[in-house]
């Protein structure tokens, strides 16, 4: 993968523990940098996971959705569907 230059602006004690850390682990600052944003990046994709907040929670109107939307216990998906293929098509 090709590299770019990037200017980074922060105080002089942060560049000199950037230094100290990247020498402590035999590489550059570059390196160090490029390790530590595709680690955030990694942990940030486990961020984003959906996580499905309680019927509660929500508003009334979006609980009524759902609620309407579940399907009844009872309900035989493949009978309607039979049926409803006779109704279309006539067999």
């Amino acid at each position: 993968m090709a590299t770019a230059k990037l200017t980074l602006s922060v105080d002089k004690d942060t560049i000199l523990i950037a230094k100290e850390v990247a020498s402590e682990s035999n590489m550059s600052v570059s390196k160090l940098f490029k390790k530590l944003i595709n680690d955030l990046d990694k942990n940030r994709g486990k961020k984003k996971e959906f996580k499905m907040r309680p019927l509660k929670d929500l508003p009334e109107w979006i609980q009524q959705l759902v609620v309407a939307t579940e399907p009844t216990p009872d309900f035989d998906h493949k009978a309607e569907y039979h049926k409803h293929l006779e109704e279309k098509y006539g067999l």
